[in-house]
């Protein structure tokens, strides 16, 4: 049995303290976890239910969800007291209601900057692959209907001296900016604090306050801000209006950012150019109206979908759950103001 004394910022539990992970991690992480704590894993790496996931939270100290875990306020009134701790895998918390959280002084960490190189690196191959309209090549060519080259067969634009317009120029917005130039993009961005001077010379970056100035300028738009309440349809029917008919729209952060129906409608009448999307509005249903438009490359969210960005992020899981059970803030804990 643990035995809890409470501190400002976190719990001593002596012993090991019981934990409920909601998905499958890495082997090594699970293992890892299997020798340091009293671990419930996932093992068939099914998506646990609004029931399951209360009566986890009722029967463990520590709780580690994923972005597959809604997680509301009513879910942690109904939790008991036992939870101290969401250990969340992943940087974003959207999913986890954190005023009730916080309300309650259950601790939320998460594991930011592991995924950063590689969420950057996905949103770079959607910004490659729209223009270039490399999914309707390979298709083309899959289904036999590729007839040979010709100088005016299958046309994409090209890269160089496009305006690629970021929103959010937070780690992931800035390592997006470091490597659009290399391709000679012309990098503009929008963000709730300018940079200082010394960042933007490095990046080649110029700072727009007009967000819709931004979206009107851009070749390509990519949204790279967290979800909040703030950002929510941020790019909605009106500003997708906004851009021009070339331009295209590429989203690696999470689908309620882009009111889905107005750009879909969009992208079916010819409006823009096109879209690189990542995320999705109902993941992991995506519409199927996206599915049938050519000129839209999806992705099933895999812009952390690497062994290292994944290892990493366990390594960190695992760091918070150590600094709270010995009485200590988490390294990554997440703090009231954090959206």
């Amino acid at each position: 049995m643990t035995v809890v004394t409470e501190t400002p910022l976190a719990q001593r539990v002596t012993g090991k303290p019981r934990v409920i992970v909601t998905r499958r991690l890495l082997p090594e992480t699970e293992a890892r976890m299997d020798e340091l704590f009293d671990v419930t894993h996932n093992p068939d790496d099914v998506p646990m239910d609004r029931d399951a996931l209360i009566a986890a939270m009722r029967e463990c100290d520590v709780l580690v969800p994923t972005v597959t875990d809604r997680i509301d306020g009513e879910m942690i009134a109904a939790a008991g007291d036992r939870l101290g701790l969401f250990a969340n895998f992943g940087a974003g918390v959207d999913h986890i209601d954190l005023a009730a959280a916080w309300a309650r002084k259950i601790v939320v960490t998460n594991t930011p900057s592991v995924f950063t190189d590689d969420t950057a690196d996905m949103a770079m191959a959607l910004i490659i692959s729209v223009p270039r309209r490399l999914p309707e090549g390979s298709r083309m060519l899959l289904d036999g209907n590729w007839t040979g080259w010709g100088p005016s067969n299958f046309l994409g634009t090209s890269l160089g001296g496009k305006r690629l317009a970021i929103v959010g120029m937070g780690r992931i917005g800035q390592a997006v900016a470091h490597r659009a130039r290399g391709f000679g993009l012309e990098v503009v961005y929008h963000n709730r604090h300018r940079l200082p001077p010394a960042i933007e010379n490095m990046l080649g970056a110029r700072y727009e306050p007009d967000l819709d100035q931004l979206i009107a300028d851009a070749d390509i738009l990519t949204l790279h801000c967290p979800a909040s309440t703030g950002t929510h349809h941020l790019l909605d029917a009106r500003r997708i209006a906004l851009l021009k008919p070339s331009a295209c729209v590429i989203n690696t952060a999470r689908g309620d950012i882009i009111d889905e129906e107005a750009l879909i409608a969009a992208l079916q009448n010819g409006r823009i150019a096109g879209a690189g999307l990542d995320v999705y509005a109902r993941e992991p249903s995506v519409d199927p109206r996206l599915l049938a438009l050519p000129n839209v490359v999806l992705m099933p969210h895999l812009g952390s979908a690497t062994v290292e960005g994944r290892g990493a992020a366990g390594l960190r899981l695992i760091a918070n759950i150590r600094f709270w059970i010995d009485g200590h803030r988490p390294p990554d804990q997440v703090l009231e103001g954090w959206a």
